[in-house]
C-alpha cells in the first residue's frame, strides 16, 4: 500500500528482457537501510516487489501482465521514473491510499502552465476500467492528485509547482502514456453496486429490502 507521494527520482539503468517479462535496475538516491530483497516499492505508481538492492541500485522482475497495463514496458535506459517505498504503520498518509495495482495507462491530451500550477489533461478511459468522480482521488505515474473537472472524453488535474518539479510529471509530452490508478475505496464501492446498476427496473425485493 502507497500514498501517492513520490520520495525519489529513480533513473532506469538497465532494462531488459528476462522470461516472458522484463528487468529493471534503476538507481536510487534513497538510503539502502530503506530496502531490503522483497519489500514493495511503488515505479511510476506500479507496484513491483525488490529482488536485490545494492550500491544504490534496485532490481525489479516485472510480470508480463504487469508490463501489458502499465507504461514500464516503454521504459529505456536513461529514462527517470517515479519511486515511493510502501506505507508503514504509523506513517504519513499525505496523499490517498493507492494500491499500486494500475487500472489502466492513457495518453496526455494537453499540458498548460497557469499562474500558480500547471493543468494537466488526459484521456478518460471508459468507466467500466476507471470509475472516478469530481473531486476525487486519483494516481497518474503514482501522484496522488485531485480530480479537477471530469467530462465524457478527458479527466483534468491540476499540480502545484513543488510536485511538478519533484516527479516525472514534468517530463510528459503531448501523447505520452501514463500510469493511472482510481481511488481504492470508490472501485470497491462502484464494484459492489454494479449488479444493482445492471438491473433495469425496480423489483419487489427491492422494494421489501427498502421497509415498504
Amino acid at each position: 500500500m502507497f500514498t501517492g507521494i513520490v520520495e525519489d527520482l529513480g533513473t532506469v539503468v538497465q532494462f531488459s528482457p528476462r522470461g516472458s517479462g522484463a528487468q529493471m535496475v534503476v538507481r536510487t538516491a534513497l538510503p539502502a537501510a530503506d530496502f531490503s530483497p522483497g519489500d514493495s516499492v511503488a515505479l511510476n505508481g506500479a507496484c513491483q516487489t525488490v529482488e536485490r538492492c545494492a550500491d544504490g541500485m534496485l532490481t525489479f522482475y516485472a510480470l508480463r501482465e504487469t508490463l501489458k497495463k502499465t507504461n514500464l514496458k516503454y521504459l529505456q535506459a536513461g529514462e527517470v521514473v517515479n519511486l515511493e517505498t510502501a506505507l508503514r504503520l504509523g506513517g504519513k498518509l499525505g496523499g490517498h491510499l493507492v494500491s499500486g495495482h494500475i487500472d489502466c495507462t492513457a495518453p496526455v491530451q494537453s499540458i498548460k502552465e497557469r499562474s500558480g500550477d500547471i493543468a494537466l489533461t488526459i484521456a478518460r478511459p471508459p468507466a467500466a476500467a476507471f470509475p472516478v468522480v469530481a473531486k476525487g482521488s486519483i494516481a497518474i505515474n503514482g501522484v496522488s492528485l485531485t480530480i479537477a473537472e471530469l467530462n465524457a472524453e478527458s479527466v483534468s488535474v491540476c499540480i502545484i509547482p513543488h510536485t511538478w518539479q519533484h516527479t516525472n510529471l514534468r517530463l510528459l509530452k503531448i501523447g505520452s502514456e501514463v500510469n493511472l490508478e482510481a481511488d481504492l475505496i470508490g472501485k470497491y464501492v462502484c464494484t459492489l453496486l454494479e449488479p444493482y446498476n445492471r438491473r433495469s427496473a425496480v423489483s419487489m425485493d427491492d422494494l421489501r429490502q427498502a421497509g415498504f
